[in-house]
């Protein structure tokens, strides 16, 4: 199928590695260039050197802190004119409810709410100029079910979705869709540190926790990258002009839910 992407241009943030590399291999896939930010600079050049190498597509890197105001200024300077935004940012370290103070909701809400709605801000008028743009932010299973001691990820996201299902609606009339994929657990470093934290909790190994924690979802194993970027590249695809402010699953069926 062709998505009808080649020659447009994306950001894609904290792309280095996990799900946001993977959105980018298979948006880069498709003939689309990239900004492609995250904060280590080794790590995302190394892995923008090899998108060139595979896929010929221009790539620019910002390496930064994008939950600063320094950072995104940077990321929105290189990013000015592209046709597809893709959020991300890590969850907000797990603990108990009486674990988190003011301090702690602020970086989560800087981090997974307040950021991608920068970055929409910045970017959505020249899509809408353009008559055509695709959003995806990548938040969270949690926000249609939540998992109770990632209670900074449930509420930040939950923010952001808020905000998404009113903006979508406004900027839809211009062509210009907003979606959220919602990832369960993934092969990624994100999956390593909690399922390390079970593995610490309970006193067993660290492939024990992920067999037990593989045992929940019904797929019986962990999603990929590739099959997550493959479905953003979808949503940002000539085909899914119809798609507009939905939050999309992909967790193996873990969420246990009718709708």
């Amino acid at each position: 199928m062709d998505l009808g992407l080649k020659g447009k241009r994306a950001l894609v943030c904290a792309s280095s590695k996990g799900l946001g590399l993977g959105c980018a291999e298979a948006l880069a896939a498709e003939g689309v260039d990239l900004v492609m930010n995250a904060r280590g600079p080794d790590a995302l050049e190394a892995q923008a050197g090899q998108l060139r190498a595979e896929h010929g597509v221009d790539v620019q890197t910002v390496a930064c802190d994008v939950t600063t105001a320094e950072g995104q200024a940077q990321v929105i300077e290189a990013a000015q004119g592209v046709d597809i935004l893709v959020t991300n940012a890590g969850g907000p370290p797990p603990g108990l409810w009486s674990d988190w103070d003011r301090e702690d909701f602020i970086k989560a809400l800087d981090a997974n709410m307040l950021t991608p709605i920068a970055f929409m801000k910045a970017l959505l008028p020249s899509m809408m100029d353009k008559g055509w743009g695709r959003v995806v932010n990548i938040t969270s299973q949690s926000v249609r079910a939540p998992i109770a001691v990632l209670g900074l990820s449930n509420a930040a996201r939950t923010g952001l979705t808020g905000y998404v299902a009113g903006t979508a609606r406004q900027v839809a009339p211009y062509g210009v869709t907003i979606n959220n994929l919602l990832p369960g657990i993934h092969a990624t470093d994100r999956a390593d540190s909690l399922d390390a934290g079970v593995s610490a909790q309970k006193g067993i190994s660290l492939d024990e926790a992920r067999a037990e924690r593989a045992a929940t979802i019904p797929a019986r194993r962990y999603g990929t990258r590739q099959e997550f970027g493959a479905t953003c590249a979808f949503l940002c695809s000539q085909h899914a002009g119809f798609i507009v402010g939905q939050n999309i699953l992909l967790d193996g069926g873990a969420t246990n839910l009718t709708m």
